[in-house]
């Protein structure tokens, strides 16, 4: 039985209290890696709280990798690191840090000196001082509105600004009345469950984005895997199965770094018409292109009202934000207006005031134009260091976008045993296989790592690189 005991004084709303209680308990090993959590009517009973911030907890514990869903069994922890000595679980939260993609594998490690994180960002990158300003400027511009609850969809300065980047950006076609302000991936795939409720399957990328897989068992429906080539998802295959629904990652696929070509985005679009179903768009790091002209958003391409975008300010911004937003067609903008307004909640309107402030004010801009010259940079140096020291001996893909690359290495060995060989020597790669539903590689070919470079600052990533030729006796 998991001891969890809140603190008895926070500001914090309970559902952020208890994500922080557990992930901290997960993290220091109290509760321990492949550990059951207890079931949402069980800790509702033990804490004597609503099944609603728990529920949510959960959700972002899941949506960030701390928690795995396993169908008809429960939610079970996760902490491939895991250290031997663990600390007494604290109701007050720790400082947050970076989640890790999900090894698959568990072994004591040295100290890590370089790790290549794929979710990581440049912390450095924040623009705090700004960020403070903002924050300040917009309680005092709303201190009238205090007092009050905000629109549950979201502010509509904040949605207004957020349709007109859209529509210069990537070309999405939306008005704010369609923008849908949400408190993480978790929270709108949770809300677009309940807005697609007569839908029972979903067809996914495999490998896909797990995090948002899970959100989709814990809703109930049924995952249909398919396959991922160069071009992106398969059509072919996606047109042999029987769904309305699929989830897709057309700029940048997540994780091989795939992106879908205009005539393929075409016919997933000509599919869906004809099947009347829906497409979930994830743009989670469409910002960040490096070579070529972005291709239009498949929501500006959609004539029919069958493309749900997704978009987030994690990637540019910061994770600890938690804000994203989804941009509905017309016919399920109608649904969510009928729904109770008890199911769904925007994030902080403090938050949400100060995010329009800093669209307006022309800092966003500003951010990803630095934010872009600076991953490109980063991204640049990987590529040419991975050639300069690895040659011959590896294959890079998926490197036009996003903030991570795709690794082949041509040795005959699995990828778990390249991911300890690099522990031995302090670095951290990763295989993300738990993005894969059914086996993470074709028997035969060479295994395949994921590396992440916005986190690192070019020295790391040099001495991270020349640490695995050594690990991986790639001389």
């Amino acid at each position: 039985m998991i001891d969890l005991i809140l603190p008895e004084q926070s500001e914090q709303p309970l559902y952020q209290q208890l994500y922080f209680l557990i992930r901290d308990s997960i993290r220091s090993g109290v509760i321990a890696n492949g550990q059951r959590l207890p079931s949402v009517r069980s800790l509702q009973n033990q804490l004597n709280i609503s099944k609603t911030p728990i529920e949510t907890a959960y959700q972002m514990l899941t949506a960030e990798g701390y928690v795995i869903s396993k169908p008809r069994s429960g939610l079970y922890a996760v902490n491939p690191y895991q250290r031997e000595v663990a600390r007494p679980i604290s109701g007050e939260a720790a400082k947050p840090a970076a989640a890790a993609p999900v090894l698959g594998t568990e072994y004591s490690l040295p100290p890590v000196q370089v790790d290549f994180n794929p979710t990581a960002l440049d912390p450095g990158a924040f623009p705090v001082r700004i960020w403070n300003k903002m924050l300040k400027e917009s309680l005092d511009q709303h201190l009238q509105e205090i007092g009050h609850y905000g629109d549950p969809q979201g502010e509509y300065g904040l949605r207004m600004v957020v349709s007109d980047y859209l529509r210069n950006s990537r070309g999405v076609q939306s008005t704010p009345e369609q923008v849908v302000i949400g408190a993480g991936t978790a929270y709108s795939m949770g809300i677009l469950s309940k807005l697609l409720k007569g839908i029972q399957a979903v067809a996914f990328e495999e490998p896909g984005y797990s995090l948002v897989r899970d959100q989709f068992h814990l809703n109930g429906f049924q995952v249909i895997p398919i396959p991922v080539g160069d071009s992106g998802i398969s059509i072919t295959a996606l047109k042999r199965r029987q769904v309305q629904l699929v989830y897709v990652t057309p700029s940048h696929q997540f994780p091989t770094g795939s992106i879908m070509p205009y005539p393929e985005r075409e016919r997933l679009l000509r599919w869906a018409e004809d099947n009347h179903a829906y497409i979930i768009e994830d743009d989670y790091d469409g910002e960040f292109r490096y070579h070529g002209k972005p291709i239009p958003s498949l929501q500006g391409l959609d004539r029919s009202g069958r493309v749900i975008y997704a978009g987030t300010f994690s990637k540019v911004l910061t994770p600890t934000l938690r804000m994203n937003y989804l941009v509905l067609p017309p016919d399920l903008m109608n649904r969510l207006k009928k729904m109770p307004h008890t199911l769904f909640f925007a994030p902080s309107r403090v938050e949400q005031w100060a995010m329009e402030s800093f669209f307006k004010e022309g800092h966003w801009y500003r951010h990803i134009r630095r934010t872009r010259s600076l991953y490109r940079k980063r991204h640049r140096h990987l590529i040419d260091i991975l050639h300069t020291y690895l040659g011959n001996h590896v294959e890079i893909s998926g490197q036009y976008s996003g903030l991570h690359i795709q690794l082949t290495i041509k040795k005959h060995v699995t990828s778990e045993e390249l991911i300890r060989l690099a522990a031995e020597q302090g670095v951290r790669v990763y295989d993300l296989r738990k993005m894969w539903i059914g086996q993470t590689q074709d028997a035969g070919q060479y295994p395949r790592l994921y590396m992440g470079f916005a986190g690192l600052r070019e020295e790391e990533m040099e001495y991270g690189i020349q640490l695995l030729r050594n690990a991986w006796s790639l001389d």
